[in-house]
């Protein structure tokens, strides 16, 4: 098998800026942050908040929308699981456009998600699935032209949005 690319942290730090994006809510996650959260973390755009907790990240990122500033939270699928009470409070019953980027560390290359024979990686997309949540998948460099799209839609339509990061990001 040929070792296929996964996105890049630079097209995705530029789909957040088109996004109009301000803030990134973010936890390090290894399948994310040589390519994407270090990156972030220098880019004067962007303002980085740290968090300790992925749920309280749902609550900022929440709070930031309705104050009118766009943000997105950056997390590991262990911290998504650990964070579905918060994400079904505050995102969807309250219809928050909560924009999350989920890195899938472990995921296969040859199968989808859904299909992962990692069994958080599959609960995660089971999980979006019955809350509702809309989602779009990274798995590779092209991918990336779907986020900010999505990103706005979750904006307009007051809907959280949930990214899933299929392969590591590259610098």
């Amino acid at each position: 098998m040929t070792d296929i690319a996964g996105p890049s942290g630079a097209a995705i730090i530029a789909a957040f800026k088109a996004a109009k994006v301000e803030f990134v809510a973010a936890l390090p996650d290894i399948w994310t942050s040589n390519g994407l959260l270090w990156p972030l973390s220098r880019d004067p755009e962007l303002r980085l908040v740290r968090l300790c907790k992925e749920d309280e990240g749902v609550s900022i990122c929440s709070g930031l929308a309705y104050a009118g500033r766009r943000s997105v939270l950056l997390m590991q699928y262990t911290g998504f699981l650990d964070s579905v009470n918060a994400i079904r409070g505050a995102a969807v019953e309250y219809h928050r456009p909560v924009c999350m980027v989920v890195g899938l560390l472990g995921k296969e290359v040859d199968r989808e998600a859904a299909a992962s024979a990692v069994y958080g990686i599959k609960l995660t997309v089971d999980v979006i699935a019955a809350t509702g949540v809309d989602s779009v998948s990274l798995e590779e460099p092209d991918d990336v032209g779907r986020l900010a799209p999505a990103i706005e839609r979750a904006y307009a339509t007051s809907r959280p949005l949930v990214a899933l990061v299929g392969r590591r990001v590259e610098a």
